[in-house]
């Protein structure tokens, strides 16, 4: 069984609007004062875990539901427009700066590592920042980790190219393992037993020609997903790490746009954050205990 300690960290898969699943769990977690100290998040759940290090309850779900419905922020209105199937402007300047301000200081105060993960295009491999001082490049970072392939534009950090951390890296637990964090809750977008349906095809030279090494990459990302998923039913069997996840099968698209939807998945995380917990009752002791030394 895992005891919660300093060596227990929390590990953020994306998946889009499918994210709203884990902005019902963090909320969970701020209501409850659960902590960890090390996160490592991917796109979407790069984005909610901005809001957990910061301490910013309701944030990510004010961003993903109230926002969305009110700005329109998902459509093909916005890649035709700016390259973009988001509203990338509004998501990473407009919202931070003014809608509903993120509170920098109390992130860059936060004890929590926080690390994001991106997919370096001139490599092909997943890259790691952490980023508690600058404004701007912490901004870059979470936009490059959520520039979906296709869908969005390339971002760059560092004048290095950057596009989502999910092409190869979707599930970042043994970067947690590597990071030091032999124990971790996961919290995954989707239910147990989920694989992608999809072949891999090899990505054609029209898209991202200056970029071989990206389209490598893009060419096995399904294979490369299912076999993460894999991976993390097997510790999770094995006792070595606690998830969280949806218990049935998703009708939340990726770019989803129905709030209903949207609403009902938060509440689906929330309780499912609940019931684990309850269910590890002595854990979550534990880790309460050892924050508090």
């Amino acid at each position: 069984m895992i005891s919660f300690d300093n060596q227990t960290g929390l590990v953020l898969e994306g998946g889009g609007m499918r994210g709203v699943f884990t902005c019902g769990v963090l909320d969970y977690f701020m209501d409850n004062n659960v902590h960890f100290p090390y996160v490592v998040a991917v796109s979407a759940g790069a984005c909610n875990g901005l809001s957990y290090v910061s301490n910013q309850r309701g944030r990510a779900r004010f961003s993903n539901i109230e926002m969305l419905e009110k700005y329109h922020y998902i459509g093909l209105k916005h890649w035709f427009t700016k390259g973009n199937i988001l509203d990338f402007e509004l998501l990473f300047k407009d919202f931070p700066e003014k809608i509903h301000p993120f509170d920098f200081q109390s992130y860059f105060d936060s004890p929590k590592r926080f690390v994001m993960v991106t997919t370096n295009c001139l490599t092909g491999e997943a890259n790691y920042f952490e980023e508690k001082k600058d404004k701007r490049r912490l901004i870059d970072i979470v936009r490059a980790s959520s520039s979906m392939p296709f869908l969005c534009q390339i971002t760059y950090v560092d004048n290095t190219p950057m596009l989502d951390g999910g092409i190869l890296d979707s599930i970042p637990v043994m970067r947690a393992i590597a990071d030091g964090y032999s124990s971790n809750v996961v919290v995954l977008t989707r239910n147990r037993g989920y694989r992608k349906s999809f072949k891999d095809i090899k990505i054609p030279s029209i898209f991202y020609s200056k970029y071989p090494n990206l389209r490598k990459s893009l060419s096995k990302r399904c294979a490369a997903y299912n076999e993460q998923l894999e991976l993390v039913e097997q510790l999770e069997d094995e006792g070595k790490i606690i998830v969280i996840r949806p218990l049935r099968p998703l009708t939340v698209d990726r770019i989803e746009k129905d709030t209903r939807k949207l609403n009902m998945l938060y509440e689906e995380g929330y309780e499912c954050a609940e019931e684990v917990m309850q269910k590890h009752n002595f854990v979550l002791r534990d880790c309460l205990e050892s924050m508090a030394l």
